[in-house]
């Protein structure tokens, strides 16, 4: 992402309100701005969420197909990520701009799923070991850029698993050595995946001798260098990626990391909880349109 242009005097502010703990906008160091979810937001795909985090917009679309394992993981199914940055989301995006942080973010989201802590959730989309499985082609689009994509990218990207519906398919033995798949009739017999162990991205950047999460384009303009850290439900970091050119300390990268470790466990008891209240609205509501929740 290209920088803002700012002052000296603006730089010289916003490094010591973190200092001292105060932001420009009035939150603490550890503070994300206010988070739009929306769920089943795309009726042609088998899950959809979308995310407003500050000034950023994000569209996420997963759509579930039946293909072979791969070889190296024989028993687990795929996801696959694909992200566009909108050419009216930024500046900088118009053309091919936007091609570079594509490729960053959908490669951040593959190491951060690649983990053995996403395991149980891949196994769960193998249908027949070595033969049949599922694979999610999970689309992510960038509507508006106002700070922190990966953040806002992966809580959409967990909030649309955790809204995805996948169809039950039973495997009926023939005459041959090769089994049949069998789709249910049912258009509402689906099962859910268990998104608990999925991953939030986390990213901490280093701002003066302070650090802050969830930072503003403004903030990004005076950062120094970045951490982007995928964390878990019970706080394990299943990926840390470093950005920007300035150096860090040992130190501040232990304290950045806790700080990353944290904030991950509070998002993801409270998007749980989101998730599961949009969930009990959407059956209440019996189809009629509902309304966004938001947190934090």
């Amino acid at each position: 992402m290209a920088d803002i242009l700012l002052s000296e005097a603006e730089k010289t502010f916003i490094v010591h309100g973190v200092q001292d703990d105060l932001r420009v906008d009035g939150r603490s160091c550890t503070d994300y701005r206010h988070f739009r979810l929306e769920t089943d937001v795309v009726s042609s795909a088998n899950g959809s969420a979308r995310v407003r985090l500050g000034k950023t917009d994000v569209l996420v679309g997963v759509k579930a197909d039946i293909t072979v394992p791969a070889w190296k993981t024989p028993d687990q199914g795929g996801l696959q990520f694909f992200v566009d940055c909108s050419a009216n989301a930024a500046p900088e995006f118009e053309g091919r701009g936007g091609e570079d942080m594509a490729r960053d973010i959908s490669s951040t989201l593959a190491r951060a799923y690649s983990s053995a802590k996403c395991q149980k959730m891949l196994k769960s989309l193998c249908l027949i070991p070595r033969v049949h499985c599922w694979v999610l082609y999970i689309d992510i689009l960038i509507l508006e850029c106002g700070g922190n994509l990966y953040d806002a990218a992966s809580v959409a990207v967990k909030a649309a698993l955790y809204n995805t519906k996948i169809p039950v398919v039973t495997a009926s033995s023939t005459d041959g050595d090769k089994p049949e798949l069998e789709l249910s009739d049912d258009p509402y017999d689906c099962r859910r995946l268990d998104v608990l162990s999925i991953p939030c991205v986390v990213t901490i950047s280093k701002i003066g001798y302070g650090h802050v999460v969830d930072a503003s384009m403004e903030e990004e303009a005076c950062c120094l260098a970045t951490l982007i850290t995928a964390v878990t439900a019970d706080g394990n970091l299943t990926a840390v990626k470093k950005s920007k050119g300035g150096s860090l300390h040992p130190e501040s990268i232990y304290e950045m990391l806790e700080t990353c470790q944290q904030v991950g466990m509070k998002v993801h008891a409270v998007l749980m909880e989101k998730l599961r209240e949009e969930e009990e609205h959407q059956q209440m509501a019996m189809g009629s349109q509902h309304k966004a929740k938001g947190f934090l």
